[in-house]
């Protein structure tokens, strides 16, 4: 028999080639159809995720507008010893002269000043001032350039900016993050920065707890409203989802001027508790531009989130469960807390997540009813790009933003388990 199947040869397909083969490629267009079908989604998720957040961990990083505006200053300081005290040499001088009279004829030379004023307060005044006579430097007969750049401004005779053009030369750095970390480069190496200049790390941590804050919150609120929608008829549950996505409906900016109106102090639930005789005129509550305004108008923005998986996942617990739990001499609170509470862990998981990660990166509420206290450290993240135009340590605040919230998805994979998380 194996003499038989020996001579037969492998099994061939109806169009003659080897069965094996044409399973092959068949399955192999079968694949490249489904990445045809995907490749869309791929391509959006590329361009608008991931491209981004590759950029944006670049920039936080980037630090090459130094050593291209400035190259032969940068090779000639390459060799000065910061830790002497003294100045550099005449060749370093003379080489900056060749390199700001280049900038100053291209308009460069005032963002090397914004850059390096990031680092050293004055930097940016320093190049502007300097640039302005720079285009008339004769490169030729000029000097002694030492002499010269001094002479035009002062501040080329200080040590410590020149210790920070040295330091921020290489095309890489860390600065940014020492920056977000509220360090920053010494002579002997990272050090912390003045205690009255370390606002970073106590904006992260206050973002953090009023994050968890507004969560709890949520879920406190929204665990009853989830419950009788679940459990009302028809009717009445469909009027009361109505009223739960009537938020997505306004305008989020409109919601929050109209918390502005509630919360001050001579606002409407101040007015209330004036008139009805809980607070006295004269000592009215504050309770906007801080983390309580910050915490309510948050909250009440967020709650549909955190409903609507809560209700998915109730409305497909079976009621049974509970009579039957009942039926066994469970009391009323028994039946919920041992049978119908753990069914309902997997939407208060999912709601969670999704409320604590909105709620981490939000900044037009905040910055509309939290005043100075209140305000998250993506507040921060918008000022800096949008204002200060400091990109880098935007970024690398960002970069330490989606660091935090992996390392909380992470440990919450470990201590709850993301696949017990569920919408229904």
């Amino acid at each position: 028999m194996s003499d038989m199947t020996e001579t037969a040869g492998p099994v061939l397909a109806a169009d003659g080639t080897p069965l094996k083969r044409s399973l092959a490629r068949a399955l192999r267009q079968q694949k490249l159809r489904a990445l045809f079908l995907i490749a869309p989604l791929l391509l959006f998720i590329l361009i608008s995720f991931i491209l981004p957040v590759v950029d944006m961990l670049y920039r936080s990083v980037q630090n090459g507008i130094v050593s291209k505006t400035l190259p032969n200053t940068v090779v000639a300081l390459a060799d000065w010893d910061a830790t002497t005290g003294e100045l550099p040499e005449e060749a370093v001088y003379a080489a900056l002269a060749v390199d700001l009279k280049a900038a100053a004829e291209q308009k460069i030379h005032t963002k090397v000043g914004t850059r390096l004023n990031y680092e050293n307060p004055g930097m940016s005044s320093l190049f502007r001032k300097t640039g302005r006579k720079a285009k008339k430097f004769d490169l030729e007969t000029g000097g002694p350039w030492k002499e010269t750049l001094i002479d035009i401004n002062k501040g080329w005779g200080e040590h410590d900016n020149w210790r920070t053009l040295q330091t921020y030369s290489p095309p890489i750095t860390s600065g940014y993050f020492l920056n977000a970390v509220d360090m920053r480069v010494g002579t002997d190496g990272p050090e912390m920065r003045p205690e009255d200049e370390q606002i970073y790390m106590k904006l992260l941590g206050r973002t953090l707890w009023m994050s968890m804050a507004i969560t709890s919150c949520c879920i406190l609120l929204a665990y009853p409203v989830a419950w009788l929608l679940a459990n009302l008829p028809a009717r009445k549950a469909n009027l009361l989802m109505i009223l739960v996505l009537l938020p997505f409906w306004t305008s989020l900016l409109v919601r929050t001027s109209a918390w502005k109106i509630l919360l001050q102090q001579q606002g409407v639930i101040n007015d209330i508790l004036v008139y009805i005789g809980l607070v006295a005129d004269d000592s009215r509550l504050v309770i906007i531009n801080n983390q309580f305004g910050t915490i309510t108008a948050m909250t009440h923005i967020l709650l549909p989130f955190m409903i609507l998986p809560m209700y998915s996942v109730m409305q497909t617990i079976n009621p049974s469960y509970l009579r039957a739990a009942k039926s066994l001499g469970a009391t009323d609170w028994t039946a919920f807390w041992r049978v119908y509470f753990p069914q309902t862990v997997p939407g208060i998981g999912a709601g969670s997540i999704l409320v604590f990660i909105l709620a981490i990166g939000y900044y037009i509420t905040p910055a509309l009813v939290g005043g100075t206290k209140g305000t998250f450290i993506s507040n921060q993240i918008a000022f800096h790009i949008s204002t200060s135009l400091n990109w880098g340590l935007a970024s690398a605040l960002g970069a330490i933003l989606l660091a935090v919230v992996l390392v909380l998805y992470w440990a919450y994979d470990k201590i709850v388990g993301i696949d017990n998380v569920k919408l229904g």
